[in-house]
């Protein structure tokens, strides 16, 4: 079964939230009603960019590997990647945003 790693971005906090699911859509709907006590107190939350995995596995894996970046280099992955990136006028935003930080 196939699971799927995303990115949200929350303006509220001016941070990313990374994690993994089977259904992103009803995922990102658990986050906005504020259902994931990690997420709530930052709502809303916009969609980034996310990525399909084979299995869970793999994309547990991916979401480790993101989660250990730094603001920056999570930047730059979803550059390298960035037929992944839902949002794009977003994603040109913050990286606008962060240029000269």
């Amino acid at each position: 079964m196939s699971q799927e790693v995303y990115i949200l971005y929350s303006a509220k906090r001016q941070g990313y939230y990374i994690g993994q699911c089977g259904d992103v859509e009803a995922r990102l709907q658990r986050h906005q009603r504020g259902e994931a006590p990690s997420t709530a107190p930052w709502r809303p939350w916009a969609l980034l960019w996310k990525t399909k995995k084979a299995n869970r596995s793999e994309a547990v894996r991916l979401e480790r590997k993101l989660k250990n970046l730094s603001r920056s280099r999570l930047m730059v992955f979803m550059e390298k990647y960035k037929e992944d990136v839902v949002d794009i006028h977003l994603f040109h935003r913050i990286k606008s945003s962060r240029a000269d930080v």
